[in-house]
């Protein structure tokens, strides 16, 4: 990340209700009482340890549809970048990433993309207002909702690919050429974010939606997502699962450690990340249960020497119940 957290981007106008949904076309979805919503494993059969609490058991580990006009074989021999470019542009020569491996890099690749928890993770493939293309990273709450960070679906700033995308191709569990779970294609009215985001311009609202046609969400089972106190999430193990832009395209990779800090409405770690995992779950693990506590969505910047996301707060977690439904 080559800038600082913005409170608000590009000059616009604060709005009253930052946690309001937007999309490409006029919606109005009621808000949800606050309760913690459960994860899923899917179906019966290829899952991973369900019983262990903290980081993922994991061997040789040792840390805590279609664009248009695009055939989806072509689609997938490209490298897009991260999502983040659109919005923040290319890191400068000598500065950080816009996502940060932070020494020494202990990522592990998840060879088995089919069972769960890594089936829940997608690689999504962006097309930009001005068609071209980027990458990021979402996952499952639901049988037909996936989260990202809302700059995979709604770019900031006046550059050419600036806007709501036009597309965003989701495919659950990639592993190179693989698509285990097949792709959906997601436009339009299935394009969500919040009003803090695509008109403030604020990171702690970079926040994004898809909800796709179908309920493939029930064939790779999905992530609960909770609010936890301070306390709480001080002592837990931050996971994060995705697909950065550094490794071979389109396989997936697994980092975790303790978050380093906490605010308000951020996460601070230094889980390894790299460009094109924007979107990321970061979630614990206890007891077997998984549940999402926030979305990764920046790395280092100045004065900020860690990666970071949005924290699932009250409003958050309206949010996402909300598109869940």
């Amino acid at each position: 990340m080559t800038a600082t957290l913005p409170a608000a981007h590009n000059g616009a106008v604060t709005t009253s209700d930052p946690s309001a949904e937007t999309s490409p076309v006029s919606l109005t979805i009621p808000e949800s009482d606050l309760v913690q919503s459960p994860p899923s494993a899917g179906p019966a059969g290829a899952l991973a340890d369900l019983a262990g609490s903290g980081a993922e058991q994991l061997a040789g580990y040792s840390g805590t549809p279609d664009a248009p006009g695009t055939d989806l074989q072509e689609l997938l021999r490209m490298n897009p970048p991260d999502a983040a470019e659109a919005t923040w542009g290319p890191a400068p020569a000598g500065q950080p990433a816009l996502e940060s491996v932070i020494f020494p890099d202990d990522r592990v690749q998840i060879g088995d993309t089919t069972v769960y928890p890594w089936r829940v993770h997608s690689y999504l493939l962006i097309e930009l207002s001005n068609g071209s293309f980027a990458s990021g990273t979402g996952f499952f709450i639901g049988p037909h909702t996936v989260i990202t960070a809302g700059h995979c679906v709604f770019a900031q700033g006046s550059g050419p690919g600036s806007g709501w995308v036009r597309s965003v191709t989701v495919m659950p569990g990639r592993n190179g050429s693989s698509l285990p779970f097949g792709s959906v294609r997601a436009s339009g009215s299935s394009l969500r974010s919040v009003q803090g985001w695509t008109q403030n311009g604020d990171s702690n609202w970079d926040i994004g939606a898809l909800i796709l046609p179908t309920n493939l969400g029930d064939r790779t089972g999905w992530l609960g997502f909770g609010v936890y106190d301070d306390n709480t999430l001080l002592s837990s193990i931050a996971n994060i699962t995705g697909y950065p832009g550094d490794k071979p395209t389109g396989t997936q990779w697994y980092h975790s450690r303790r978050l380093s800090s906490v605010a308000a409405q951020r996460i601070f770690y230094e889980v390894d990340t790299f460009g094109g995992q924007s979107g990321s779950a970061v979630y614990r693990l206890v007891n077997g249960q998984r549940h999402a506590f926030g979305i990764h969505t920046n790395g280092v910047s100045p004065g900020v020497p860690v990666n970071s996301g949005v924290r699932i707060t009250g409003p958050v977690f309206d949010r996402l119940k909300a598109w869940k439904a």
